[in-house]
């Protein structure tokens, strides 16, 4: 059978910028077929920012798959079992929030990576393969290359320890929470401040340094997203649904208000 496929990475290792969209209320699986046609590499399936529950995750995460977009999920937490329940029901990624440091880092890939790679129980079949019958042996190492593992830094203390986060094996993404960063660095919503500029920089030469992709999220003005990939960043958290039917339905409303007479 071919190889299992992650749409975010084969983007990332084809060198190209992947975009993933947030899904913070959506609900229903058609979500996957609206990010497939409008460009998007991957589902942010956000459970640390709303109510979703693990059976609406999964079932998305399923949808996803069959759509051609990567399903990954930020968990809540760092209990195992909020990664591995919707890895067992179908996303393609975790990411994990708050890592600040890379024994930290190291428990999450762990919880996350079939042995030899880490120390996942596993349970079959796999929705990744269709339920297929594959040799549990073949099936876990096509997950673990599979899996997209992001870890967030949201602190000065975290983009401190960068360099060491970024040399951890299994760790694919190092992606700064750049709202919260700002707000532990005591500069709220100053996005293009030159201290979150100097931790991008950082960022990005560990992940240079250690074969990983930089990412960027929580920056909406489109020409600091363009400063902060210019640079180097690989992954985009573009935008989350609510952002987009607020901004969408705020400018319906007003160019309708201004043709009332």
């Amino acid at each position: 059978m071919s190889e299992l496929k992650n749409a975010a990475l084969e983007r990332l290792r084809g060198g190209g910028l992947c975009l993933a969209l947030g899904l913070r209320t959506a609900r229903t699986v058609d979500v996957s077929l609206v990010l497939a046609t409008t460009g998007y590499d991957a589902a942010f399936i956000d459970m640390e920012h709303n109510a979703m529950s693990v059976d609406t995750a999964n079932q998305i995460a399923v949808a996803c798959q069959a759509a051609g977009v990567a399903p990954i999920v930020r968990v809540p937490g760092y209990e195992h079992h909020l990664a591995t329940r919707v890895l067992d029901g179908g996303a393609m990624g975790i990411v994990f929030p708050h890592v600040d440091s890379a024994d930290h880092a190291r428990r999450l890939v762990s919880q996350c990576k079939y042995p030899p790679l880490g120390h996942r129980s596993v349970g079959s079949p796999f929705p990744q393969l269709g339920y297929r019958a594959v040799p549990v042996g073949e099936a876990t190492a096509q997950i673990n290359a599979a899996t997209l593992i992001v870890a967030m830094l949201e602190s000065p203390e975290a983009v401190a320890q960068a360099d060491a986060i970024a040399a951890v094996e299994g760790v694919d993404v190092v992606l700064i929470g750049t709202n919260d960063l700002c707000f532990e660095m005591g500069i709220p919503g100053q996005f293009g401040h030159e201290r979150v500029e100097a931790a991008y920089a950082q960022v990005i030469a560990a992940c240079k340094k250690h074969g990983k992709f930089p990412g960027v999220a929580g920056v909406r003005d489109e020409a600091l997203v363009r400063k902060y990939i210019a640079m180097g960043a690989r992954f985009c958290l573009a935008a989350n649904d609510l952002g987009l039917l607020m901004g969408a339905a705020a400018a319906k409303a007003q160019s309708l208000r201004a043709i009332d007479l």
